[in-house]
């Protein structure tokens, strides 16, 4: 080789290094995309969490593998996996842990004291111990929360508002829930007249055999509380109520989008949408609990009339007037 090639070759390779090694130290100065933790206690195959977290943060300028990225992990509905995928949150070291339900949240509160805790879909965040106050949460931990026992009784009214013959009906609710929901039903059951029977289950096997004792029981109507076990047994649950030609009514919308006759409760694109605008305030510096939990104020009711059609009722034309979704 002639020496003005070497000297040429030596000058490409330390200029060549020179830009690796500047391109290396920028890329270890740019900012790392905070890393957010979206755990699901739901059935991937019944639920839209995820696409409705990753969705509201978008909305927001957050965007997966832009601003931000998202570690996604499913308990499947198997509540017993939920710890375990709580401290592999932790492990990952993920800027916020984003999850819904009683359950989900109680074991992401056990696995961390440190890592924010945002929760996106819970009934009675205070009354469940989970925040201090809804004003001032405390500790790691903020969302968005619902008062469950009030939407319990405004479900009862609207079922009597439905079938203004009912006499009789059976509360469906999981026996791990909290009591306040049963009593506030229970109140307004009596102060309309009607007579309600409380069925308990602790199992999803015990849901065909619930559903037969309240046939039984001569019930006329159905409520169906609000649970984890509860949202993951929509067409298990709708099937059942069919197959005894129950008129329920549940807790949100999915279950008359599968075929049961009416839901009533928080208009759950509002709740996630509170739900980026506080991870945004979370990325910016905000302690999370500093930042009062967000409540909805907005409310659907959706009612089914192929299903009432089937069921052989008529729904008050007034009552369909004041849904925000029919199925026809």
């Amino acid at each position: 080789m002639r020496r003005r090639d070497l000297i040429i070759l030596v000058f490409n390779t330390a200029v060549t290094w020179q830009l690796s090694a500047r391109t290396q130290r920028a890329q270890a100065q740019l900012p790392k995309k905070p890393m957010i933790g979206v755990l699901s206690p739901f059935i991937d195959a019944d639920s839209t969490f995820l696409r409705d977290v990753r969705d509201s943060l978008a909305d927001r300028g957050l965007r997966e593998g832009k601003e931000i990225g998202i570690e996604y992990r499913s308990a499947e509905g198997r509540i017993d996996r939920l710890p375990l995928l709580a401290d592999e949150f932790v492990r990952l070291k993920v800027a916020i842990i984003v999850t819904a339900s009683a359950p989900a949240i109680r074991f992401v509160q056990r696995a961390t004291q440190t890592v924010p805790i945002v929760m996106a879909q819970v009934g009675d965040a205070a009354d469940q111990g989970f925040v201090a106050n809804l004003a001032h949460p405390g500790r790691n931990i903020t969302g968005t929360s619902w008062f469950e026992p009030e939407l319990s009784a405004k479900r009862l009214e609207l079922l009597k508002e439905a079938l203004p013959e009912t006499a009789r009906v059976a509360i469906l609710r999981e026996a791990s829930a909290g009591a306040a929901s049963v009593t506030a039903v229970q109140t307004a059951a009596r102060r309309l007249g009607i007579l309600a029977s409380v069925f308990e289950v602790r199992e999803p096997d015990e849901f065909p055999t619930a559903l037969s004792a309240m046939a039984d029981a001569g019930v006329q109507g159905v409520e169906i509380l609000e649970g984890l076990m509860i949202s993951n047994s929509v067409h298990l649950l709708v099937a059942l109520a069919k197959g005894h030609r129950f008129a329920t009514i549940f807790a949100d919308s999915s279950f008359v989008e599968a075929g049961g006759l009416m839901s009533y409760g928080p208009d759950l694109s509002e709740i996630y949408r509170r739900t980026a605008e506080i991870i945004e305030k979370i990325l910016k510096g905000a302690l999370p609990g500093d930042i009062p939990v967000e409540q909805p104020t907005k409310f659907a009711f959706a009612i089914n009339l192929k299903t009432a059609k089937a069921l052989g009722l008529t729904i008050p034309p007034p009552l369909v007037m004041r849904a925000d979704f029919v199925i026809e």
